[in-house]
């Protein structure tokens, strides 16, 4: 008889530098993903901070923001035996729309899995390229 056991993916939160986990999709990764308080970016616990705040919880630029995400991006290529859920993040206390966002994750990795609104940015962004 074979097991199979069920690994949750890893949970890819919005954050801010400062590793406060206090609301909203932070505050679930650290009561249920492993989320270290005071730590704002990389992997922790079944959980990964992108952070898109800074250590005094101001809005971090788009750049800035798409600098961590490429970072993560590369660390999802390299852990092909994870899967990460993206929430949409960004999109909820930073105040991003979307269609600011969803464009950092275009070419993720097959392991990595997207929420609805970003999908369909990159849907809508893809439709647009082949009718444009």
């Amino acid at each position: 008889m074979s097991v199979t056991t069920f690994i949750a993916p890893v949970f890819v939160f919005g954050s801010n530098l400062a590793g406060r986990h206090g609301k909203g999709a932070a505050l679930w990764a650290r009561q249920h993903r492993g989320a270290i308080y005071g730590r704002g970016v990389g992997p922790q616990g079944n959980a990964y901070a992108i952070p898109t705040k800074d250590r005094n919880l101001r809005v971090l630029p788009l750049p800035v923001i798409r600098g961590h995400v490429a970072d993560f991006l590369r660390y999802a290529a390299r852990r092909s035996d994870l899967r990460f859920e993206i929430t949409p993040i960004g999109c909820g206390l930073a105040g991003y729309r979307p269609d600011q966002i969803a464009p950092m994750f275009a070419g993720s990795p097959d392991n990595v899995i997207l929420p609805d609104a970003f999908h369909a940015v990159l849907a809508a962004s893809a439709n647009a390229v082949r009718h444009g």
